[in-house]
């Protein structure tokens, strides 16, 4: 018998090896994990170098940019480099039909026409340090799951109040390994940080929906930002005294190119990552909840695609929140075809056998006996909620008067005597920040025809069947026009739609203005949406989940202690982190290979399609016909403009810098291939690439084709 289980054993372990360019690794443990396999791929540098806390080092050129991606610093007088689709939001802020420079590019001639950038952020770790004994020294004995939380979050902040005392940083506790670990991440946060250069959108985002999510690319996705300081180097709010920010360290940048299967590393804040899945969830993802969220995105999509491409102001209106519904959309679509193709729920099956073999026949591990069981019921529960929690989000929530309406919300629960409170005046405040932001990129008619297609979908997903009693247009039985005239009823009637009113109402609230809110046909309907959900889904996806949490704590601590031939690198969430890989192609399907870069000469092929997304201004097709690379040609005589690694990557990532065997900076990470996406759960380096763009043709877009050499001056450049 136990000679059986070895066999059984020693074959389901071929199928559950560990990658050495696989994981996110914590950069202050890269030396007791990693450097040797690093150094063994090809690394000269030393784990020191990448993370030390007591002199400058790569961490020191990292940043957190803004709230979701990770920008890199290019020389000593605070220059930053990240994703133009990361600094989107501030190019389209600052754009209007006057000043496009979503269209056009903007680049700043000298510093004083360097962009504010209210809101926007950078943020540098300053130390991260393993507190766990701390944190659950008094969590002993304590099983109800609300008790531990609170108790993990008071600690939390203890901690991190200590941490800080007596000086400007911040600090936030955050758990690893499913709340197995904790680490305390000491940081550094600068307020003025001002846009310095962004090239057009044909060439930022070069391919658009063609290429998203796909390789090969040529796609120019950067953008350039600047860090002010006081005059101390200290961050400040923004002021017109304020000075470039000095950095500890700086990324210098390689001219010297590439080689196939060279050493690379991405070094940056990877957002959330979902690796130790079991196969009940993985297969639920796979057949359930992403085909119907990518069916409903679609359909938002094509809503988008008819008035954006109708009327350029709504299309710079608009631009952010396609990119943003457009990149999920495509994203889970290729997550499922990956994961898919990988065979990953059977091999998540296999591992699991593996582990309840040795659960089942090592008495030391008796304490996991039934864990996956367990873990397999709640999920068979959650397949019965969780696409009506996902409706409410992709499909209710996207209608934007929805939205307005249930952020109106908070005027409509205030009483009387809360106008002259803190407390009104708090609502009141946010509500006029937000709602400004709200009707400055808000266009009705578009959303109308949104309202149509996501009740329809609703109505065809959903297992609900009580709707709006001012609507009964709304019900299973509804044909298409009728569902189109409860709409229009709606926008008729209601005025949450119409800005100028509503900010009005903002400017002098009083008990009338809570009445207005309440009768509001809109407000009344996004309510009872509001309501039903917290009444029939959202407890009970949460009663679900609370029992989830502490078994897959428990699954993650098990699977350490039953799998130990494995490493295990923490899911990512959002903490700077270490990836590294090498540069190489793939083959996605039977009969087709991809090269592991591209070229200038792409941008031409793809433009000579004819195709919208591959449209670019006559001077970049003049530049790129007369061949004129300068110095940032490759060996070969060709200007590379992607490459893509086998370093593992997911969002928050983009904008994180892509360096080589010694720390210079190669390129500037912004996507993976389509089939990769699968990563965020489950890793196949047959499969999987992150998508660069060469910082030679960041370089040559700056300097030959935007004019701005002033800013490759301040660059370290390694010849």
């Amino acid at each position: 018998m136990m000679r059986r289980i070895l066999i059984i054993s020693s074959f389901i372990l071929l199928t559950f090896k560990t990658y050495a360019d696989e994981g996110m690794w914590l950069p202050m443990l890269l030396k007791e994990l990693n450097e040797k396999d690093m150094k063994t791929m090809g690394m000269k540098i030393s784990a020191s170098d990448i993370y030390d806390i007591n002199k400058s080092s790569m961490k020191d050129a990292v940043v957190l940019f803004g709230r979701g991606c990770t920008g890199e610093l290019i020389s000593n007088e605070g220059l930053l480099l990240t994703n133009h689709h990361c600094g989107f939001g501030e190019i389209q802020d600052h754009s209007s039909l006057e000043h496009d420079y979503l269209k056009d590019g903007f680049w700043a001639s000298d510093r004083s026409k360097e962009l504010t950038n209210p809101g926007l952020t950078v943020t540098f770790i300053v130390r991260m340090e393993n507190v766990t004994a701390k944190v659950v020294k008094d969590l002993q004995g304590v099983t109800d799951e609300a008790m531990r939380e609170s108790l993990v979050a008071q600690k939390a902040t203890e901690i991190a109040k200590e941490a800080t005392a007596g000086t400007s940083y911040d600090a936030v506790v955050k758990p690893f390994y499913n709340g197995n670990e904790y680490y305390l991440i000491v940081m550094e946060i600068f307020k003025d940080i001002r846009l310095v250069g962004a090239p057009p959108s044909s060439i930022g985002n070069f391919g658009k929906d063609m290429d998203n999510w796909s390789w090969p690319r040529h796609t120019g996705d950067f953008s350039m930002f600047r860090i002010y300081a006081n005059k101390d180097n200290k961050p400040a709010e923004y002021s017109p005294d304020n000075v470039p920010y000095k950095p500890k360290h700086h990324f210098p940048i390689s001219l010297k190119g590439l080689k196939e299967k060279d050493f690379t590393m991405v070094y940056g804040f990877p957002a959330r990552t979902n690796e130790y899945l079991t196969s009940y969830a993985v297969e639920q993802l796979v057949t359930k909840i992403n085909p119907m969220k990518v069916d409903l995105r679609g359909k938002r999509l094509d809503v988008f695609n008819k008035y954006m491409l109708a009327d350029r102001e709504i299309f710079i209106k608009y631009a952010d929140k396609y990119s943003g519904v457009s990149n999920y959309h495509k994203k889970w679509a290729g997550e499922t075809r990956g994961l898919k193709k990988a065979d990953a729920v059977a091999k998540k099956k296999t591992m699991e056998m593996l582990f309840d073999n040795r659960v089942s026949n090592e008495t030391k591990f008796v304490g996991y006996l039934g864990l996956l069981d367990k873990i397999g019921k709640l999920y068979k529960e959650l397949e019965k909620v969780q696409p009506e929690y996902d409706l409410y989000a992709e499909a209710l929530l996207t209608v934007e008067i929805f939205r307005q309406a249930n952020s109106l919300k908070a005027l409509a629960d205030l009483k009387p005597e809360d106008f002259s409170t803190k407390k009104g005046t708090d609502v009141i405040t946010n509500l006029k920040s937000s709602s400004t932001e709200f009707y400055k990129n808000y266009h009705a008619p578009l959303d109308q025809d949104i309202l149509v297609e996501m009740i329809k979908n609703y109505l065809k997903y959903s297992n609900e069947d009580s709707y709006p009693t001012a609507f009964k247009g709304f019900s299973a039985s509804s044909t298409e026009e009728e569902l189109k005239a409860e709409a229009e009823k709606l926008f008729q009637t209601s005025v949450i739609d119409n800005g100028e009113i509503v900010m009005k109402w903002l400017e002098n609230p009083d008990t009338s203005v809570i009445s207005k809110i309440k009768n509001d046909v809109a407000f009344q309907a996004a309510s009872f949406y509001f309501n039903k959900f917290k009444t029939n889904v959202q407890k009970e996806f949460t009663a679900i989940n609370a029992q989830l949490i502490p078994l897959n704590r428990q699954y993650m601590e098990a699977l350490r202690v039953v799998l130990p031939e494995k490493k295990y690198n923490p899911d990512a969430n959002q903490t700077l982190r270490v990836a590294f890989g090498k540069t190489e192609g793939y083959k996605p399907n039977d009969a087709t290979s991809y090269n592991w870069f591209t070229t200038a000469d792409g941008i031409l092929e793809k433009n000579n399609t004819g195709h919208i997304d591959y449209s670019i201004e006559p001077r970049m097709f003049e530049l790129l016909k007369n061949k004129d690379y300068g110095r940032y040609a490759d060996k070969d005589g060709t200007l590379h403009t992607c490459f893509a690694a086998s370093n593992h990557t997911t969002g928050g990532n983009s904008g994180s810098p892509v360096l080589n065997a010694k720390g210079h900076l190669i390129g500037t990470n912004f996507d993976r291939n389509w089939e990769g996406t699968m990563s965020d759960i489950y890793y196949d380096i047959n499969q999987v690439r992150n998508i660069v763009v060469d910082v030679r043709y960041t370089l040559w877009v700056i300097d030959k084709y935007a004019g701005a050499g002033h800013l490759i001056k301040e660059m370290t450049i390694i010849e």
